[in-house]
């Protein structure tokens, strides 16, 4: 297990000042870092003519990218991870707004990302596609540049392990971690099947890449939207159910959207799909800083990431074989918005019996005269 050194100790969030310029490297390295393995999407169906493959090898693709993003430390994720951790040290009471700001980058690049591929596509095939695309993500090295640690009040220098499995021994991050698994295996998948649905229901192609901006410029709103409504005070200490709420919403979308074929359908889903996705995306990183608190944020996510990494290999390939093999979409709608169901129920209930659990305990602990031990929920 690796450390690091730490020289001093944090001072308190500003809540202001450098972090709106840190906010706006973070707005540019989640946008790049969620958009770019959905808008590529847009090359599949010339990618599965020039290499004769199926929907389920053509998955990998996308999938490989998040993983990379979640698991390992690998492109995107030297970017995506470290630029969310400073995100939380320069902010505290704004923290809800700084996530939903910061989370509105995806929907802002899909939005972009995805008729510009569909452009590059045609002008330049793939490859060139590829290549000019790989070009633009070198912009967050720019932003990482901005993000400077804050200043420390000095003390004696101690050891920290960089990865602290300690974290673990907090039940509700547990219960995170089952969510979210079960989360990322459907939350993608509709995102990356949508343009070879709609090209395969005859759908012209620049109006099927045309779909993914429609999702980005609803989720574009969404998000901040969702990240000030969390920060109001009678929602923040019931962000979970909130949360909870989120994963319903974009699972019953997935489910009711099933039988769409045409492209006034399509147009319909994109839009709640967007919103219910702008919901999870703004919440899900707030939720786990409100479970394990800033100090073990750091650990706290490197874990989760590297759980969904797993999810995201699963996911989107399963559901391209089971295109191949069905050849049949609204399987796979059904199959995603049932795992976002699932997860949504799972973590309702599942917050509601640790958090009576805790109350239960705390008021034990008061009764016999012992000193409450403050657990974050």
């Amino acid at each position: 297990m690796g450390i690091i050194v730490e020289d001093g100790e944090m001072v308190g969030a500003p809540d202001g000042g450098w972090g709106w310029i840190v906010l706006l490297g973070c707005f540019v390295v989640t946008g790049f870092s969620y958009a770019f393995p959905k808008a590529i999407s847009v090359y599949f169906k010339e990618l599965m003519k020039d290499f004769d493959c199926g929907y389920s090898d053509t998955a990998w693709i996308s999938s490989i990218i998040l993983a990379m993003l979640y698991g390992s430390g690998l492109g995107l994720a030297l970017n995506f991870q470290p630029s969310l951790i400073m995100l939380g040290s320069y902010f505290d009471k704004r923290r809800p707004l700084a996530n939903g700001l910061a989370a509105a980058g995806s929907p802002v690049f899909l939005s972009a990302l995805s008729p510009l591929g569909q452009l590059l596509l045609n002008r330049y095939g793939w490859r060139g596609g590829f290549l000019i695309t790989g070009g633009l993500l070198l912009n967050c090295c720019t932003c990482g540049a901005v993000m400077r640690p804050l200043k420390c009040k000095e003390r004696k220098p101690s050891k920290k392990k960089l990865l602290d499995f300690s974290v673990l021994a907090d039940l509700g991050l547990i219960i995170y971690i089952i969510a979210k698994f079960i989360v990322v295996l459907g939350l993608f998948v509709p995102t990356i099947l949508l343009v070879n649905y709609a090209k395969d229901q005859g759908v012209p192609d620049q109006d099927a890449a045309f779909l993914l901006s429609i999702i980005g410029f609803v989720d574009i709103f969404a998000r901040p939207t969702c990240g000030v409504v969390a920060g109001l005070k009678w929602i923040r200490p019931k962000m979970p159910y909130f949360f909870s709420l989120a994963l319903l919403f974009n699972g019953l979308t997935d489910v009711c959207s099933a039988t769409s074929t045409d492209y006034k359908g399509l147009v319909i889903f994109c839009v709640f799909f967007g919103l219910s996705y702008g919901m999870v995306g703004a919440l899900q990183f707030e939720v786990l800083m409100g479970i394990v608190g800033k100090s073990g944020f750091s650990s706290a996510l490197g874990l989760v990431l590297l759980v969904e990494a797993v999810a995201v290999l699963i996911g989107p390939p399963s559901a391209g074989y089971l295109v191949d093999k069905y050849k049949n979409y609204e399987l796979i709608f059904y199959m995603a918005g049932g795992e976002l169901i699932t997860a949504g129920i799972f973590l309702a209930l599942a917050s509601f019996f640790f958090i009576r659990r805790k109350k239960h305990k705390d008021r034990q602990q008061k009764h016999h005269g012992d000193v409450p031990i403050n657990i974050k929920t």
